[in-house]
């Protein structure tokens, strides 16, 4: 079957997020198939929204990440095609009807994505800039951002979807690049546009603990990439000064008494070093 409204579901990842998920669930179509994924174990947050919206069903379950819950979405949908999508975004009015659209006369995609609203942050790379042909309606691209990625299930045979070692960051980045090793292709409809707000899907009152705990992950995820696609020893290279870099200056921090940026540097640090170790992502936010 080809894309449609009755042949998609919405997948949301939710945490600390109830300030901002209905205006995410608002840009949506009305009669549309959300499954929400709540990380926060808030179960008021369920009770609350499968009372005001017939159309959506919300699972609550420990955080195990933001890879490990789209898998979980993914999977309990029963239609072909999933949208991933994050709490802090939000569709322009026509822009599903425009993906739509597009899949009728363009249907060869494992991946496919609106564009940003915002031309300063783009929500794609695109490594050979001279493939670009800026006549077609579309890019293709070799990865998209993962706060709105549409997933066309029949290319994934073997249902492997996210990586769940990362627990955030790059997650999307290592599914689009094990496709594009397929050979399959990801698009970029340039027609179809978003709004991310970018960082505030968990509520502002976290913010410290959020921003030591991206820290942590990033440094984590970005070794654990380029171990698994590269390599060891190209990991190594590329980020051992990163780790000889981040200690010292959570020193330096220290030293002088700021106490934020010492912690944000010494979770850089740690979870860069944990990376190197070969453990798990083991950190969770202390909130």
């Amino acid at each position: 079957m080809s894309l449609s409204l009755n042949n998609l579901t919405f997948i949301i990842v939710t945490f600390k997020s109830e300030h901002i998920i209905r205006e995410c669930i608002n840009s949506l179509p009305k009669d549309s198939k959300i499954i929400i994924v709540e990380n926060s174990q808030n179960e008021k947050l369920k009770k609350d929204l499968e009372s005001e919206y017939s159309n959506i069903e919300v699972i609550v379950q420990e955080n195990k990440g933001m890879g490990a819950a789209n898998n979980i979405g993914i999977k309990l949908t029963k239609t072909d095609y999933a949208f991933v999508i994050n709490p802090d975004v939000k569709f322009e009015n026509d822009s599903i009807q425009k993906i739509i659209d597009f899949t009728v006369k363009k249907n060869d995609y494992s991946i496919l994505a609106p564009i940003s609203d915002d031309v300063n942050y783009p929500n794609y790379i695109i490594r050979n800039k001279d493939s670009t042909d800026n006549k077609n309606d579309y890019l293709e691209v070799d990865s998209v951002d993962g706060f709105a990625m549409l997933i066309n299930k029949k290319k994934f045979v073997d249902n492997f979807y996210f990586d769940e070692n990362f627990f955030l960051y790059l997650e999307n980045e290592d599914l689009c690049l094990r496709k594009k090793k397929e050979k399959e292709n990801i698009y970029v409809l340039k027609t179809a546009k978003i709004n991310h707000l970018g960082g505030r899907s968990p509520s502002h009152i976290f913010k410290k603990e959020i921003e030591y705990s991206r820290n942590w992950h990033w440094m984590w995820s970005k070794f654990y990439f380029n171990k698994k696609h590269y390599g060891y020893l190209n990991a190594y290279s590329k980020m051992i000064l990163a780790l000889i870099s981040s200690f010292f200056k959570f020193i330096f921090y220290l030293l002088f008494f700021n106490k934020n940026k010492s912690k944000i540097y010494k979770m850089r640090f740690l979870g860069l070093f944990n990376s190197m170790l070969g453990k798990k992502s083991w950190y969770r936010p202390q909130i």
